[in-house]
């Protein structure tokens, strides 16, 4: 008992100390893609990759409602043939921005999501994304890494445990996709 009540009071503690402004920050950068038309990509490894994955499940299908627009939303990490042929032909530090250069467009957006913040495939893509013009969303943990560094937009959840970050993250979805169910149902 005493080890999954230390769990739940980091996790706990580690949601206190979000920073809700990034939070909000990253929301705004992700309504402004879809009010302007733009493309919305989400990278990541791993539980980052599920992450991806499940925000752009939420954000394609969560919040289609009948008379808005729908997002225009990819995750990189679900075509398991172009990742697998893009790191093999190439070298998986560059399974996304490979399939970044077919897609991105200057405007769109890319989240890039890394618990350590120094996954060096995300890293490249995201700096690729920014050197093209794209906006840059980075979540991440322990401290930032270099990808708090390259981002328009962080949130960076203060802790060092792969968990509880990636818990995080992927509250952080849940918050989004609520936030814009709520705006979309009020307009």
């Amino acid at each position: 008992m005493e080890r999954i009540q230390k769990y739940i009071s980091h996790l706990q503690d580690v949601l206190n100390q979000l920073n809700i402004e990034d939070v909000r920050k990253s929301i705004d950068t992700i309504m402004d893609a879809y009010n302007n038309e733009k493309q919305i990509f989400v990278i990541g490894n791993g539980g980052s990759a599920s992450t991806a994955s499940h925000i752009a499940c939420d954000l394609g299908k969560g919040t289609s409602i009948p008379s808005k627009p729908r997002f225009k939303v990819i995750s990189l990490t679900d075509n398991v043939a172009t990742m697998t042929a893009w790191s093999n032909d190439v070298s998986y530090e560059d399974v996304f921005i490979e399939q970044l250069k077919n897609l991105v467009n200057s405007g769109d957006v890319v989240i890039g999501i890394s618990a350590s913040g120094n996954s060096e495939n995300v890293i490249r893509a995201m700096q690729y994304a920014s050197d093209i013009g794209c906006k840059t969303v980075g979540w991440s943990g322990f401290g930032g890494g270099k990808l708090a560094s390259i981002c328009d937009v962080n949130v960076v959840v203060d802790s060092n445990q792969y968990g509880p970050v990636e818990d995080v993250h992927l509250i952080l979805n849940h918050i989004l996709h609520s936030w814009i169910t709520e705006e979309f149902q009020d307009n």
